[in-house]
C-alpha cells in the first residue's frame, strides 16, 4: 500500500503521461506531483511522492529531488488559502513591504505561519513573474496585482467571508500595459511594405 489518498485517480495521471513520448514518461514527474499536491489539500506528503515514483517507475530519491527543488511543492500542510507574497526587487521597489505588513496584520500571523483555523498560510516568495504589475501576491492559483494596503485587506476579508475576490490588476489595467496607458501600437498597423513602394 502506498498510503496515498484512496481517492487518487489513475485516469488523470494516465492522461498526463500520454502527453510524453514512449520512454520519456518520467518527464511527467512535475505535473503528477502537482496533481498529487492538489489532491492532498495543497501539500505533498511523502506517501504521495512515493506513489508518483512507483507510478513512473522511478527511484523515490529522484522524485524527492524534484519536490524539494521547486518551491511550488509544499512539503508541509498549508491552509485552505496559501497566500504567497512576492518580495523580489521589482515588487520591493513598488512597496511589497506594505503588502506583507497588511497580510500579517489582517491574518494575525507571521511569514511561514498558518492561522489556527488552518484557513490561511502566509509565505514570502521569490519572483512570481508579474513584475510589471508589482506589487503582487498569489493566493492558490489566482494572481492579485497592483496592490495597495486597502486591496490586501479587501481580498483577505472577502476570502474570510466566503467570497471570491476578482483576480488580476486592482487598477483594472489590461494584462501588463503601462499604468499611463499605451505608448505604442496606438493606431491600426500598416500593411507589409508600407513606405517602401509608392503604391502601398
Amino acid at each position: 500500500s502506498s498510503g496515498i489518498n484512496a481517492e487518487w485517480p489513475l485516469r488523470p495521471g494516465d492522461g498526463i503521461i500520454s502527453n510524453y513520448p514512449v520512454g520519456h514518461q518520467q518527464a511527467a514527474a512535475i505535473p503528477l506531483l502537482d496533481l498529487a499536491q492538489r489532491q492532498h489539500g495543497g501539500w505533498l506528503p511523502i506517501a504521495a511522492m512515493n506513489y508518483v515514483a512507483e507510478y513512473l517507475d522511478m527511484a523515490p530519491m529522484r522524485i524527492y529531488e524534484v519536490a524539494t527543488f521547486y518551491t511550488m511543492f509544499n512539503r508541509t500542510p498549508v491552509g485552505k488559502y496559501h497566500v504567497q507574497v512576492c518580495t523580489t526587487t521589482p515588487c520591493m521597489l513598488r512597496d511589497s513591504d506594505t503588502v506583507v505588513k497588511a497580510c500579517k496584520e489582517n491574518l494575525g500571523i507571521g511569514l511561514g505561519s498558518t492561522t489556527p483555523d488552518k484557513m490561511f498560510t502566509l509565505t514570502e516568495v521569490e519572483c512570481l513573474g508579474a513584475c510589471v504589475n508589482a506589487p503582487m501576491m498569489q493566493i492558490n492559483d489566482a494572481y492579485y496585482e497592483d496592490l495597495n494596503e486597502l486591496d490586501v485587506h479587501e481580498i483577505l476579508n472577502d476570502l474570510k467571508e466566503g467570497r471570491t475576490p476578482k483576480p488580476g490588476s486592482r487598477i483594472d489595467r489590461f494584462a501588463s500595459e503601462p499604468i499611463t496607458g499605451l505608448t505604442s501600437l496606438t493606431e491600426e498597423p500598416r500593411g507589409p511594405g508600407f513606405g517602401v513602394r509608392d503604391d502601398l
